[in-house]
């Protein structure tokens, strides 16, 4: 493999991670309506699905979904944390109904939303 390829690969992982942070900005703020998939984000960043996904399992170690879910969980730990906002209408930000927000933040964390909010607000 030689110094381009590499460099290429750090290239497409660190675009793909900003590119996250933005969207998922423009989600919760309703300036987007929808998630995009995967092969949207690969067209946006001008690769393909495979080769995003190859690229960023090698650079980084981790599925692309991995990331994608876990930089929703931070930013909504940081939502469920800041606002003064329920729990229902950060998961309708995330365009999540809340049973399904509820899960899937479980699933990652450990705890409920709601759980997680009373155990950390000080």
């Amino acid at each position: 493999m030689n110094e381009e390829n590499i460099t290429r690969g750090r290239e497409i992982s660190q675009k793909y991670l900003e590119f996250l942070d933005q969207h998922i900005e423009n989600v919760v703020s309703g300036e987007v309506l929808s998630f995009f998939e995967l092969n949207e984000i690969a067209s946006e960043l001008a690769v393909s699905h495979q080769h995003l996904t190859f690229t960023i399992q090698k650079e980084l170690g981790n599925h692309p979904c991995h990331f994608y879910d876990s930089k929703i969980i931070e930013k909504a730990k940081k939502m469920l944390l800041e606002n003064e906002i329920s729990i229902a209408e950060v998961a309708r930000r995330f365009t999540y109904d809340p049973s399904n927000f509820s899960k899937f933040f479980k699933n990652w964390t450990g705890e409920t939303p709601g759980n997680f909010r009373k155990n950390n607000i000080k």
